[in-house]
Parts: C-alpha cells; sequence; structure tokens
C-alpha cells in the first residue's frame, strides 16, 4: 500500500485503508455476536460487542495493513465454557468469514443498483469495489486452516474425531510457524495471496443479483 503513497494516489490509499479497517471491525463483530448468541458475554463485558474501530483496531496490525496491506485487528476474546452447544466455537468461527460475506453482498449489490438507476460516482465505484472485493478476500483468507485463522476451529468438525483430534495437536505445535512460513513465501513469490485475490474478484459475479 506504501507504493499508492509514493504515486501520488493519496485517495487510492485512503479509500483502501478505510475498507480494510471496516472489513476487520466487521469480522471482529461477527465473532463477538456470534460468542453473545451461544451464551458467552466476554466479548461484550470487553467491550467488542460494537462496530465501533476503536474496539477492535490493533495499532501494530493497522500500521501493519497501511505499510504491506496485510494486517490484522485484536482477536475477539471468548471462553468456549459459557457456550450453551458443543458445535458454538464452529460458529462463532464461521460468524467472522460470514459477516465479511454478508457485508460484501450487501454493499456489491446495493452499489449496482444505485450505478443501474443512474448515480454513477467513479470515487464510490472504486470505493464498493474495494469493499466487496476485500471482504472475499478476508473471509477466504481467515478459512485457510492455519495457526490462529478461524479456519483452525472449523475443520475440526469436517473430520473424523480421531482425525480432528490428530489436527488440533499439529496446529497447536506447528500451525502459527507454518501460518508466518506461508506469509513470508507469499510475498518472496508464491502466488498464494495474489491467487486468493483473484478468485475474491471472480466471486464479485457470483454475488451479484442485480
Amino acid at each position: 500500500m506504501l507504493s499508492l503513497l509514493m504515486q501520488g494516489q493519496f485517495a487510492i490509499f485512503l479509500l483502501l485503508l478505510l475498507a480494510l479497517v471496516l472489513s476487520l471491525c466487521v469480522h471482529e463483530f461477527g465473532h463477538a455476536i456470534a460468542a453473545k448468541w451461544f451464551g458467552d458475554n466476554t466479548a461484550e463485558r470487553a467491550g467488542r460487542l460494537t462496530l465501533n474501530p476503536i474496539a477492535h483496531i490493533d495499532l501494530i496490525g493497522l500500521a501493519m495493513v497501511a505499510m504491506i496491506g496485510i494486517g490484522y485487528a485484536k482477536p475477539v476474546p471468548t471462553d468456549p465454557r459459557n457456550y450453551r452447544k458443543a458445535s458454538a466455537d464452529l460458529w462463532v468461527a464461521l460468524a467472522g468469514p460470514g459477516m465479511n460475506l454478508l457485508l460484501a453482498l450487501i454493499t456489491w449489490n446495493a452499489y449496482a443498483w444505485i450505478w443501474q438507476n443512474g448515480w454513477q460516482n467513479e470515487g464510490a465505484l472504486i470505493f464498493f469495489t474495494l469493499l466487496a472485493q476485500i471482504n472475499l478476500l478476508l473471509m477466504l483468507f481467515n478459512l485457510i486452516p492455519l495457526g490462529p485463522l478461524d479456519g483452525h476451529y472449523i475443520l475440526p468438525h469436517l473430520l473424523p474425531r480421531r482425525w480432528a483430534a490428530l489436527y488440533r495437536r499439529a496446529n497447536a505445535r506447528y500451525g502459527t510457524a507454518l501460518f508466518l512460513a506461508l506469509v513470508l513465501l507469499s510475498f518472496a513469490g508464491l502466488p498464494l495471496l495474489s491467487a486468493l485475490a483473484e478468485f475474491s474478484q471472480l466471486m464479485l459475479n457470483w454475488i451479484t443479483f442485480v
């Protein structure tokens, strides 16, 4: 993202940064509201049951977003002991990516409808395209079952019990290191992030209903 500033594209930089912050906040809010739904009010007590960016944004994570386009928000605190259902951790994990998908679906189709009905603004088109695509990218990225990503809560529910237990132990021991290696390899040339970005752009066609 710093390359945008170096090229003098300040407006695009700000629109991209705003879209990323909104996407991260909606993602974390999804986890918080799902945990509350299943009986755990830990996130609510921590002030995370809100869309206020101040509650969710981590300064280091935001700086990473501004510099390299990848960052993170504060993880939502939860206490699985308070869940009313055994499968609650699955739904709490899915709620983050699910909220990203929902936001992409609503904003993309709302703006498409407005565009078709005569309000055609280039800046708005850029912002809503970025917002939809970033949310889809964030959804896909978080479904990777490595390290701290949401996918590591989801995958065990899709595996036989024995495999799920083996996966949990392996991810607890090696997952974070593998995740960091994957990110570093992506910057070194592994086309993971670019592949996810291309797939998220393709998904825009699948979620267009107007």
